[in-house]
Parts: structure tokens; C-alpha cells; sequence
């Protein structure tokens, strides 16, 4: 089992999972009410850990990570705080995995501030690119913290029922996001100020400029993505440099847990491949 373990951020008490030995694989979860990294990678931890070191933190405001939202600075401070974590972490050249929102916020900074990061590699698992704003995002953002709910949010991310009608997970899931502070931290990136007018992020075209982006890039896409549009992910690969892409059959939008068997696979090869060239350059 990976290692529960917490560090204080510029004050901010963080929670982070650490596996394994070796090269740093740098694991960041989803955005969804009660994400957090012991839900996300559950699956993904034990296959990694037997090759590399695999840390995965909560973000802020998230899981046992403090409940802070910066009203001022919303997703740039969460950004600002999971830099200064690689900072002290010494995680700067690690290889970066980022679900959802992990993913996308982190491939978002580092496309507009290229020089700033140093990392080896990056995946990104149903992240990046467009979001449409359509009737499963709308069943996400309006959780209100009952079991019904939950069942809701889960039936938007996962293909299989199997997973939003088992109650041992739903219950799992429910107990997260409804721990002190958490329903709050993620629920205040909605409220604003009333002569501030209203700008959704979903459904507004995507202007990051990702060619900026140069490290090797792989690209996870669930064939059965309720959250994006078909074929996002080849249109998200064509503005990258060197990029991978991985479709995983029957899956939505968490490929990594819903077919761990199957993402844990690609991700090992493509990390071994990076392996191997660094090894060829140093002989």
C-alpha cells in the first residue's frame, strides 16, 4: 500500500501518496467532488511502483490536502501550489500523468509558460483541448451531496454501470466528497461576484498554445467519453510536437480505472521507451 504522508506547502498542509523507488512518475487526480489521488490512482500506483517512484498529491482543496480556494487567483494558485510542491519535492524532472482537470490545468500552464518547467515527459487522460458544456458536465458541477448525486457523477464518468450502481463504491466516493470542507473547495469556483460578468470555462474553444509544449506527450482517450466530443483526442494530438495517442475500448472518461489493465500497459511502454533513450544517450 503506498504511504500516506504530508508536507507543508508555503502553510498549506498537503497530502501526497509516495510508492516505489527510482525515477519520479508524478501522478495529478481529476477535479470532480470528492476526487482525490487515493480514489484516482488506486489502480495505477501498484503497476508503477514496481518500476519507479510514484508520488500523487491532493490538490488543493482537495482530499486531505487543507480546504483553501483562492477567489482571487481560483485554479492559477492551485496551479502555483502543485509547482512549489514539485519544487520542495525535487519532482521537477519527472515524469507528469494528469486525469481530467489534474492534466489539463498542468498542460495549460505549462504551454503558456514553457521555460518554467523541466519535466521529462507528460500524459494526459481524457484532458486537454475543447470541453463541451452538455447535460453530463451539468450533472457534475450540480452535485448536491447525496447518494443519488453521486450515482450521477459517476454514470458521467465511467462507461460501465457497474461502477455508479455498486454501493460499496458509490459509497466511497460519496464519503470523499463529503468530508469537512470539501463540497465548499470545489464548489466555489462558482460563486461570483455579481458585477463581474459570467465566463464558463465549458463550452469555450481552447486557445492554449500547446506547440509550445516540446517534451514527449501521450494522449489517453476513453472511446465512450461522455465529458468530450468523438475524436477530440486527434484533434488535441495535432497541436502537439511529439505526441502519442492511446484509444482504450469501452471506457469513459477514466480509462486509468475503468481499464487499468489496459492504460497501466501503454503507460509502461511508453515510460520504458523514455527509458530506454535516456540510457542510449548517456552510453
Amino acid at each position: 500500500m503506498p504511504s500516506n504522508k504530508f508536507v507543508h506547502i508555503d502553510g498549506i498542509r498537503t497530502h501526497y501518496l509516495d510508492e516505489g523507488e527510482g525515477r519520479p512518475v508524478l501522478l495529478l487526480h481529476s477535479g470532480e467532488f470528492g476526487a482525490c489521488a487515493e480514489l484516482s490512482w488506486e489502480y495505477t500506483i501498484p503497476a508503477l511502483a514496481k518500476h519507479y517512484r510514484v508520488i500523487a498529491p491532493d490538490w488543493l482543496g482537495y482530499g486531505e490536502t487543507d480546504k483553501v480556494y483562492d477567489f482571487g487567483g481560483g485554479q492559477a494558485r492551485m496551479m502555483a501550489h502543485m509547482r512549489r510542491f514539485m519544487e520542495i519535492m525535487e519532482l521537477e524532472e519527472s515524469d507528469v500523468v494528469g486525469n481530467s482537470m489534474g492534466g489539463g490545468l498542468f498542460s495549460r500552464h505549462m504551454a503558456t509558460s514553457p521555460d518554467t518547467y523541466r519535466i521529462r515527459s507528460l500524459v494526459l487522460i481524457g484532458a486537454g483541448g475543447f470541453y463541451p458544456d452538455n447535460e453530463h458536465r451539468r450533472t457534475m458541477l450540480n452535485y448536491d451531496c447525496t447518494i443519488e448525486g453521486m450515482k450521477g457523477v459517476l454514470r458521467a464518468l465511467f462507461s460501465d454501470p457497474r461502477w455508479s450502481e455498486d454501493p460499496v463504491y458509490v459509497q466511497r466516493r460519496f464519503e470523499a466528497s463529503t468530508r469537512p470542507g470539501a463540497w465548499e473547495a470545489i464548489a466555489a469556483a462558482r460563486f461570483k461576484n455579481p458585477t463581474v460578468p459570467v465566463r464558463e470555462f465549458f463550452g469555450r474553444p481552447d486557445e492554449t498554445p500547446y506547440h509550445n509544449i516540446t517534451v514527449p506527450t501521450l494522449i489517453v482517450a476513453g472511446d465512450d467519453d461522455k465529458l468530450r466530443l468523438p475524436g477530440w483526442e486527434q484533434e488535441l494530438a495535432q497541436q502537439f510536437r511529439d505526441v502519442e495517442v492511446m484509444l482504450v475500448s469501452n471506457t469513459g472518461h477514466c480509462p486509468h480505472i475503468e481499464r487499468p489493465d489496459v492504460f497501466n500497459e501503454g503507460l509502461l511502454k511508453f515510460l520504458a521507451g523514455l527509458d530506454n533513450q535516456s540510457r542510449r544517450k548517456v552510453a
